[in-house]
Protein backbone atom coordinates (compact mmCIF):
# COMPACT_ATOMS: atom_id res chain seq x y z
CA UNK A 1 0.00 0.00 0.00
CA UNK A 2 1.44 3.41 -0.93
CA UNK A 3 1.80 6.21 1.58
CA UNK A 4 -1.26 8.40 1.97
CA UNK A 5 0.81 11.47 2.67
CA UNK A 6 4.39 12.62 3.11
CA UNK A 7 4.38 13.63 6.77
CA UNK A 8 2.05 12.58 9.57
CA UNK A 9 2.26 14.80 12.63
CA UNK A 10 0.94 13.29 15.87
CA UNK A 11 -0.03 16.05 18.29
CA UNK A 12 -1.35 19.56 17.70
CA UNK A 13 0.49 21.60 20.30
CA UNK A 14 3.06 24.21 19.30
CA UNK A 15 5.48 21.49 18.17
CA UNK A 16 3.03 19.77 15.86
CA UNK A 17 1.63 22.98 14.45
CA UNK A 18 5.11 24.34 13.75
CA UNK A 19 6.06 21.05 12.08
CA UNK A 20 2.96 21.14 9.90
CA UNK A 21 3.67 24.68 8.70
CA UNK A 22 7.35 24.03 8.01
CA UNK A 23 6.65 20.74 6.24
CA UNK A 24 3.93 22.23 4.05
CA UNK A 25 6.08 25.22 3.12
CA UNK A 26 8.87 22.83 2.16
CA UNK A 27 6.54 21.17 -0.36
CA UNK A 28 5.40 18.11 1.57
CA UNK A 29 1.84 16.91 2.04
CA UNK A 30 1.09 17.06 5.78
CA UNK A 31 -1.73 16.12 8.14
CA UNK A 32 -2.01 16.58 11.90
CA UNK A 33 -3.92 14.34 14.29
CA UNK A 34 -4.75 15.28 17.88
CA UNK A 35 -6.39 13.06 20.48
CA UNK A 36 -7.92 15.96 22.42
CA UNK A 37 -10.91 17.95 21.17
CA UNK A 38 -8.90 21.08 20.45
CA UNK A 39 -5.30 21.97 19.51
CA UNK A 40 -2.88 23.50 21.96
CA UNK A 41 -1.93 21.10 24.74
CA UNK A 42 0.53 22.51 27.26
CA UNK A 43 1.45 25.30 24.85
CA UNK A 44 -1.97 26.84 25.46
CA UNK A 45 -1.37 26.81 29.21
CA UNK A 46 2.04 28.46 29.01
CA UNK A 47 2.94 32.14 28.89
CA UNK A 48 3.84 31.72 25.22
CA UNK A 49 7.46 32.75 25.91
CA UNK A 50 10.12 31.56 23.46
CA UNK A 51 13.77 32.34 24.32
CA UNK A 52 16.09 33.35 21.50
CA UNK A 53 19.71 34.47 21.54
CA UNK A 54 20.78 37.07 19.01
CA UNK A 55 17.37 37.85 17.55
CA UNK A 56 16.82 41.06 15.60
CA UNK A 57 14.37 42.09 18.31
CA UNK A 58 17.15 41.96 20.88
CA UNK A 59 19.44 43.97 18.62
CA UNK A 60 16.73 46.60 18.15
CA UNK A 61 16.48 46.86 21.94
CA UNK A 62 20.26 47.22 22.29
CA UNK A 63 20.64 43.81 23.95
CA UNK A 64 23.85 41.96 23.13
CA UNK A 65 23.34 38.20 23.10
CA UNK A 66 24.55 35.13 21.26
CA UNK A 67 23.93 31.36 21.29
CA UNK A 68 27.14 30.66 23.22
CA UNK A 69 25.90 32.87 26.05
CA UNK A 70 22.55 31.10 26.05
CA UNK A 71 24.28 27.71 26.18
CA UNK A 72 26.37 28.91 29.12
CA UNK A 73 23.22 30.11 30.90
CA UNK A 74 21.36 26.85 30.32
CA UNK A 75 24.28 24.72 31.40
CA UNK A 76 24.84 26.86 34.49
CA UNK A 77 21.26 26.54 35.72
CA UNK A 78 21.42 22.79 35.04
CA UNK A 79 24.58 22.50 37.10
CA UNK A 80 26.51 21.46 34.01
CA UNK A 81 24.65 18.17 33.81
CA UNK A 82 22.79 16.93 30.75
CA UNK A 83 22.63 13.75 28.74
CA UNK A 84 22.87 15.76 25.51
CA UNK A 85 24.87 19.00 25.43
CA UNK A 86 24.82 18.91 21.62
CA UNK A 87 21.04 19.37 21.72
CA UNK A 88 21.39 22.40 24.00
CA UNK A 89 23.87 23.90 21.55
CA UNK A 90 21.68 23.10 18.56
CA UNK A 91 18.54 24.68 19.97
CA UNK A 92 20.37 27.77 21.20
CA UNK A 93 21.96 28.03 17.76
CA UNK A 94 18.62 28.04 15.93
CA UNK A 95 16.68 29.99 18.57
CA UNK A 96 16.88 33.39 16.83
CA UNK A 97 15.90 32.06 13.42
CA UNK A 98 13.06 30.13 15.06
CA UNK A 99 11.55 33.24 16.67
CA UNK A 100 12.03 35.29 13.50
CA UNK A 101 10.37 32.51 11.49
CA UNK A 102 7.44 32.57 13.89
CA UNK A 103 6.99 36.29 13.36
CA UNK A 104 7.78 36.53 9.64
CA UNK A 105 6.38 33.29 8.25
CA UNK A 106 3.82 32.13 10.77
CA UNK A 107 2.54 35.58 11.62
CA UNK A 108 2.87 35.07 15.37
CA UNK A 109 2.38 38.24 17.41
CA UNK A 110 5.51 38.09 19.53
CA UNK A 111 7.61 40.83 21.04
CA UNK A 112 10.70 40.88 23.22
CA UNK A 113 10.03 41.09 26.96
CA UNK A 114 12.33 43.65 28.54
CA UNK A 115 10.53 44.14 31.87
CA UNK A 116 12.11 40.96 33.24
CA UNK A 117 14.52 38.19 32.27
CA UNK A 118 13.06 35.31 34.29
CA UNK A 119 14.99 32.48 35.78
CA UNK A 120 17.96 31.06 33.90
CA UNK A 121 18.59 33.95 31.51
CA UNK A 122 21.37 36.50 31.99
CA UNK A 123 19.83 38.95 29.51
CA UNK A 124 16.27 39.53 28.26
CA UNK A 125 15.66 36.93 25.55
CA UNK A 126 12.05 35.84 26.03
CA UNK A 127 9.77 36.63 23.09
CA UNK A 128 6.07 36.36 23.94
CA UNK A 129 2.57 37.59 23.13
CA UNK A 130 1.71 40.92 24.74
CA UNK A 131 -0.91 39.10 26.82
CA UNK A 132 1.66 36.56 28.08
CA UNK A 133 -0.86 33.86 27.15
CA UNK A 134 0.27 30.78 25.29
CA UNK A 135 -3.21 30.46 23.82
CA UNK A 136 -2.53 33.55 21.71
CA UNK A 137 0.57 31.92 20.23
CA UNK A 138 -1.38 28.71 19.61
CA UNK A 139 -4.15 30.70 17.91
CA UNK A 140 -1.60 32.25 15.56
CA UNK A 141 -0.12 28.83 14.74
CA UNK A 142 -3.57 27.33 14.14
CA UNK A 143 -4.48 30.24 11.85
CA UNK A 144 -1.31 29.66 9.84
CA UNK A 145 -2.06 25.92 9.55
CA UNK A 146 -5.64 26.51 8.49
CA UNK A 147 -4.59 29.23 6.07
CA UNK A 148 -2.41 26.70 4.30
CA UNK A 149 -5.22 24.16 4.10
CA UNK A 150 -3.41 21.64 6.30
CA UNK A 151 -5.93 19.30 7.95
CA UNK A 152 -6.02 19.07 11.75
CA UNK A 153 -8.09 16.08 12.87
CA UNK A 154 -8.98 16.64 16.53
CA UNK A 155 -10.45 13.85 18.62
CA UNK A 156 -8.37 11.35 16.67
CA UNK A 157 -5.76 9.70 18.85
CA UNK A 158 -2.92 7.53 17.61
CA UNK A 159 -3.07 4.09 19.23
CA UNK A 160 0.22 2.72 17.94
CA UNK A 161 2.86 3.27 15.33
CA UNK A 162 2.86 1.18 12.17
CA UNK A 163 6.26 -0.50 12.15
CA UNK A 164 7.40 -2.84 9.37
CA UNK A 165 10.86 -4.40 9.53
CA UNK A 166 11.91 -1.77 12.04
CA UNK A 167 10.77 1.08 9.78
CA UNK A 168 7.99 3.44 10.87
CA UNK A 169 5.26 3.69 8.25
CA UNK A 170 2.66 5.84 10.00
CA UNK A 171 0.18 5.21 12.78
CA UNK A 172 -2.95 3.34 13.78
CA UNK A 173 -5.59 5.93 14.60
CA UNK A 174 -8.92 5.59 16.35
CA UNK A 175 -11.65 7.37 14.40
CA UNK A 176 -15.27 7.22 15.59
CA UNK A 177 -14.53 4.14 17.65
CA UNK A 178 -12.79 2.28 14.84
CA UNK A 179 -9.08 1.81 14.25
CA UNK A 180 -7.72 2.80 10.88
CA UNK A 181 -4.29 3.13 9.31
CA UNK A 182 -2.71 6.40 8.28
CA UNK A 183 0.39 5.58 6.32
CA UNK A 184 3.04 8.22 5.80
CA UNK A 185 6.56 8.57 4.48
CA UNK A 186 7.66 10.26 7.72
CA UNK A 187 6.08 10.46 11.17
CA UNK A 188 6.71 13.25 13.66
CA UNK A 189 5.89 12.63 17.31
CA UNK A 190 4.72 16.00 18.61
CA UNK A 191 2.95 14.65 21.65
CA UNK A 192 3.84 16.15 24.99
CA UNK A 193 5.64 14.29 27.75
CA UNK A 194 4.37 11.94 30.45
CA UNK A 195 3.44 14.25 33.34
CA UNK A 196 -0.22 13.14 33.20
CA UNK A 197 0.82 9.49 33.57
CA UNK A 198 1.32 8.89 37.32
CA UNK A 199 3.01 5.55 36.77
CA UNK A 200 5.66 7.02 34.46
CA UNK A 201 6.16 10.02 36.78
CA UNK A 202 6.79 7.67 39.71
CA UNK A 203 9.17 5.65 37.55
CA UNK A 204 11.23 8.51 36.13
CA UNK A 205 10.60 11.59 38.34
CA UNK A 206 9.86 10.21 41.82
CA UNK A 207 10.80 13.41 43.67
CA UNK A 208 7.79 15.28 42.26
CA UNK A 209 5.38 12.33 42.12
CA UNK A 210 3.32 13.71 45.00
CA UNK A 211 2.59 17.06 43.34
CA UNK A 212 -0.71 17.83 41.66
CA UNK A 213 -0.53 17.91 37.88
CA UNK A 214 -1.64 21.18 36.30
CA UNK A 215 -0.73 20.61 32.66
CA UNK A 216 -2.68 19.41 29.64
CA UNK A 217 -4.65 16.18 30.01
CA UNK A 218 -3.11 14.62 26.92
CA UNK A 219 0.44 14.35 28.29
CA UNK A 220 0.23 10.63 28.96
CA UNK A 221 3.58 9.43 27.64
CA UNK A 222 2.78 7.52 24.47
CA UNK A 223 5.99 8.72 22.83
CA UNK A 224 8.10 7.20 25.59
CA UNK A 225 6.16 3.92 25.56
CA UNK A 226 6.29 3.61 21.77
CA UNK A 227 9.97 4.54 21.78
CA UNK A 228 10.78 1.85 24.31
CA UNK A 229 8.95 -0.70 22.15
CA UNK A 230 11.12 0.36 19.21
CA UNK A 231 14.32 0.20 21.23
CA UNK A 232 14.89 3.95 21.01
CA UNK A 233 17.22 5.77 23.40
CA UNK A 234 15.87 7.99 26.18
CA UNK A 235 17.60 11.00 27.73
CA UNK A 236 17.19 13.42 30.65
CA UNK A 237 14.25 11.38 31.91
CA UNK A 238 14.35 12.64 35.51
CA UNK A 239 14.10 16.30 34.51
CA UNK A 240 10.82 18.17 34.78
CA UNK A 241 9.24 21.59 35.03
CA UNK A 242 7.49 22.33 38.27
CA UNK A 243 5.73 25.49 39.34
CA UNK A 244 6.00 26.66 42.92
CA UNK A 245 3.08 29.07 42.92
CA UNK A 246 -0.17 27.83 41.43
CA UNK A 247 -2.99 29.97 42.82
CA UNK A 248 -5.31 27.97 45.07
CA UNK A 249 -8.11 27.17 44.58
CA UNK A 250 -8.22 29.03 41.25
CA UNK A 251 -5.66 26.76 39.53
CA UNK A 252 -4.10 29.58 37.49
CA UNK A 253 -0.44 30.50 37.66
CA UNK A 254 0.53 33.26 40.02
CA UNK A 255 2.99 35.18 37.85
CA UNK A 256 6.52 34.39 38.99
CA UNK A 257 7.32 38.02 38.27
CA UNK A 258 5.86 38.65 41.72
CA UNK A 259 8.61 36.56 43.30
CA UNK A 260 11.42 37.34 40.86
CA UNK A 261 10.96 41.06 41.48
CA UNK A 262 11.33 40.53 45.23
CA UNK A 263 8.29 38.74 46.63
CA UNK A 264 8.60 36.00 49.22
CA UNK A 265 6.86 32.70 49.95
CA UNK A 266 5.89 31.77 53.50
CA UNK A 267 4.32 28.76 55.13
CA UNK A 268 1.28 28.55 57.38
CA UNK A 269 3.56 29.65 60.23
CA UNK A 270 4.09 32.91 58.28
CA UNK A 271 7.82 32.17 57.93
CA UNK A 272 9.95 31.76 54.83
CA UNK A 273 11.54 28.37 54.36
CA UNK A 274 13.94 28.67 51.41
CA UNK A 275 15.59 30.71 48.69
CA UNK A 276 12.76 31.67 46.33
CA UNK A 277 15.23 32.92 43.71
CA UNK A 278 15.89 29.29 42.77
CA UNK A 279 13.02 29.83 40.34
CA UNK A 280 9.45 28.71 39.88
CA UNK A 281 10.52 25.26 38.77
CA UNK A 282 13.40 24.68 41.16
CA UNK A 283 11.51 25.97 44.18
CA UNK A 284 8.49 23.74 43.52
CA UNK A 285 10.18 20.75 45.14
CA UNK A 286 10.87 22.78 48.30
CA UNK A 287 7.25 23.90 48.51
CA UNK A 288 6.12 20.29 48.08
CA UNK A 289 8.56 19.08 50.75
CA UNK A 290 7.48 21.87 53.13
CA UNK A 291 3.90 20.63 53.08
CA UNK A 292 1.00 22.50 54.57
CA UNK A 293 -0.33 25.74 53.15
CA UNK A 294 1.95 28.36 51.59
CA UNK A 295 1.48 31.96 50.54
CA UNK A 296 3.15 34.45 48.19
CA UNK A 297 3.69 37.97 49.54
CA UNK A 298 4.72 41.05 47.51
CA UNK A 299 4.09 44.78 47.32
CA UNK A 300 2.48 47.43 45.12
CA UNK A 301 5.58 48.12 43.04
CA UNK A 302 5.79 44.44 42.12
CA UNK A 303 2.04 44.28 41.51
CA UNK A 304 2.37 47.11 39.00
CA UNK A 305 4.99 45.16 37.00
CA UNK A 306 2.95 41.96 36.99
CA UNK A 307 -0.18 43.89 36.00
CA UNK A 308 0.96 43.73 32.37
CA UNK A 309 0.00 40.03 32.39
CA UNK A 310 -3.66 39.29 31.71
CA UNK A 311 -3.81 36.10 33.77
CA UNK A 312 -2.38 37.89 36.78
CA UNK A 313 -4.98 40.64 36.57
CA UNK A 314 -7.76 38.07 36.24
CA UNK A 315 -6.52 36.44 39.45
CA UNK A 316 -6.69 39.83 41.18
CA UNK A 317 -10.09 40.71 39.71
CA UNK A 318 -11.65 37.45 40.86
CA UNK A 319 -10.36 37.65 44.42
CA UNK A 320 -7.33 35.38 44.27
CA UNK A 321 -5.17 38.02 45.96
CA UNK A 322 -5.75 40.10 49.07
CA UNK A 323 -4.40 43.61 49.67
CA UNK A 324 -3.57 45.37 52.93
CA UNK A 325 -1.72 48.38 54.31
CA UNK A 326 0.20 46.33 56.85
CA UNK A 327 1.64 42.85 57.21
CA UNK A 328 -0.87 42.23 59.99
CA UNK A 329 -3.78 43.12 57.69
CA UNK A 330 -2.82 40.74 54.89
CA UNK A 331 -1.97 38.01 57.40
CA UNK A 332 -5.44 38.30 58.88
CA UNK A 333 -6.99 37.52 55.50
CA UNK A 334 -5.67 33.96 55.80
CA UNK A 335 -5.47 33.51 59.54
CA UNK A 336 -1.69 33.89 59.75
CA UNK A 337 0.29 35.40 62.62
CA UNK A 338 0.67 39.04 61.58
CA UNK A 339 3.56 39.78 63.94
CA UNK A 340 5.57 36.88 62.54
CA UNK A 341 4.86 37.92 58.95
CA UNK A 342 5.91 41.49 59.73
CA UNK A 343 9.13 40.12 61.22
CA UNK A 344 9.80 38.04 58.11
CA UNK A 345 9.27 41.04 55.83
CA UNK A 346 11.58 43.16 58.00
CA UNK A 347 14.28 40.46 57.93
CA UNK A 348 13.92 40.11 54.17
CA UNK A 349 14.18 43.90 53.76
CA UNK A 350 17.38 43.98 55.79
CA UNK A 351 18.90 41.39 53.48
CA UNK A 352 17.67 43.29 50.40
CA UNK A 353 19.30 46.47 51.73
CA UNK A 354 22.56 44.64 52.41
CA UNK A 355 22.30 45.21 56.16
CA UNK A 356 22.31 41.49 57.00
CA UNK A 357 22.74 38.20 55.16
CA UNK A 358 19.58 36.40 54.13
CA UNK A 359 19.12 33.33 56.36
CA UNK A 360 18.11 31.27 53.30
CA UNK A 361 20.96 32.43 51.08
CA UNK A 362 18.90 34.57 48.73
CA UNK A 363 20.91 37.35 47.09
CA UNK A 364 18.61 38.69 44.40
CA UNK A 365 15.72 40.70 45.82
CA UNK A 366 14.55 42.24 42.59
CA UNK A 367 13.23 45.76 43.15
CA UNK A 368 14.59 46.05 46.68
CA UNK A 369 12.79 46.31 50.05
CA UNK A 370 9.07 45.59 50.20
CA UNK A 371 6.89 48.52 51.15
CA UNK A 372 3.15 48.83 51.88
CA UNK A 373 0.60 48.27 50.57
CA UNK A 374 1.17 44.52 50.46
CA UNK A 375 -0.50 41.66 48.60
CA UNK A 376 -0.87 37.99 49.55
CA UNK A 377 -2.16 34.91 47.75
CA UNK A 378 -2.47 31.25 48.67
CA UNK A 379 -0.46 28.95 46.36
CA UNK A 380 0.36 25.27 45.90
CA UNK A 381 3.18 23.51 44.03
CA UNK A 382 2.45 21.77 40.76
CA UNK A 383 3.96 19.58 38.08
CA UNK A 384 3.55 21.04 34.60
CA UNK A 385 5.54 18.92 32.24
CA UNK A 386 8.36 16.45 32.02
CA UNK A 387 11.63 17.39 30.34
CA UNK A 388 12.90 13.99 29.31
CA UNK A 389 12.06 11.89 26.31
CA UNK A 390 13.38 10.29 23.16
CA UNK A 391 16.96 11.10 22.28
CA UNK A 392 17.10 12.94 18.97
CA UNK A 393 19.81 14.18 16.63
CA UNK A 394 20.35 17.72 15.34
CA UNK A 395 17.36 17.39 13.01
CA UNK A 396 15.05 15.70 15.54
CA UNK A 397 15.45 12.16 14.19
CA UNK A 398 14.75 9.61 16.93
CA UNK A 399 17.90 7.68 17.79
CA UNK A 400 18.72 4.21 19.01
CA UNK A 401 21.25 3.71 21.84
CA UNK A 402 24.02 3.17 19.27
CA UNK A 403 23.26 6.51 17.61
CA UNK A 404 21.52 5.12 14.53
CA UNK A 405 18.17 6.74 13.68
CA UNK A 406 14.88 4.90 13.83
CA UNK A 407 13.90 5.01 10.18
CA UNK A 408 11.27 7.65 9.30
CA UNK A 409 10.62 8.72 12.91
CA UNK A 410 11.13 12.20 14.34
CA UNK A 411 10.24 13.74 17.71
CA UNK A 412 10.01 17.18 19.24
CA UNK A 413 8.69 19.07 22.23
CA UNK A 414 7.80 16.97 25.23
CA UNK A 415 8.19 13.75 23.24
CA UNK A 416 11.91 14.44 22.83
CA UNK A 417 14.69 14.85 25.36
CA UNK A 418 14.71 18.41 26.67
CA UNK A 419 17.36 21.01 27.42
CA UNK A 420 16.68 21.42 31.15
CA UNK A 421 19.41 19.28 32.61
CA UNK A 422 19.66 15.62 33.48
CA UNK A 423 17.41 15.48 36.54
CA UNK A 424 15.13 17.51 38.75
CA UNK A 425 13.57 20.93 38.23
CA UNK A 426 16.46 23.32 38.85
CA UNK A 427 17.62 23.09 35.23
CA UNK A 428 14.42 24.51 33.80
CA UNK A 429 14.96 27.98 32.36
CA UNK A 430 11.93 29.99 31.29
CA UNK A 431 10.76 29.05 27.82
CA UNK A 432 12.79 25.85 27.49
CA UNK A 433 9.68 23.81 26.75
CA UNK A 434 8.37 26.05 23.96
CA UNK A 435 11.79 26.43 22.36
CA UNK A 436 12.17 22.64 22.26
CA UNK A 437 8.67 22.30 20.87
CA UNK A 438 8.79 24.86 18.09
CA UNK A 439 12.43 24.53 17.08
CA UNK A 440 12.44 20.73 17.00
CA UNK A 441 9.06 20.61 15.25
CA UNK A 442 10.36 22.90 12.52
CA UNK A 443 13.71 21.10 12.21
CA UNK A 444 11.99 17.71 12.05
CA UNK A 445 9.68 18.78 9.25
CA UNK A 446 12.46 20.38 7.22
CA UNK A 447 14.62 17.26 7.54
CA UNK A 448 11.68 14.98 6.72
CA UNK A 449 10.87 17.03 3.61
CA UNK A 450 14.49 16.91 2.49
CA UNK A 451 14.63 13.13 2.88
CA UNK A 452 11.42 12.79 0.90
CA UNK A 453 12.89 14.85 -1.89
CA UNK A 454 10.27 17.54 -1.54
CA UNK A 455 12.89 20.25 -1.47
CA UNK A 456 16.06 20.66 -3.54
Amino acid sequence: MSDELDILVIGAGACGLAAAIAGHDAGASVAVIEKQERPGGNSSLSTGSVPAAGSRFQRAAGIVDEPARMVADLMAIAGGETDDRALVERLAGVSAETVEWLVDTVGARLSLITAYKHIGHSVPRLHAPVSRRGQDLVDDLVAAVEGRGIPIAVGNGARALIVEDGIVRGALVEVAGETTEIRAGKTILALNGFAANPELVRRFCPEIAGAEYFGARGSTGEAVLWGEQLGAALANMAAYQGYAAVAYPQGSLLSWTTVEKGGIIVGDDARRFGDESRGYSGFAREVLARGGTVYAVFDQTIFDVAAAEEEFMELWTYGGLKRGETAEEIAQAFGLDGAVLAEEIARRNQAAAGAAPDPHGRRDFGLGPLAPPYYIGRVVPGLFHTQGGLRVDADARVLRPDGRPVANLFAGGGAAAGISGRAGALGYASGNGLLSAIALGRLAALAAARELGSTP
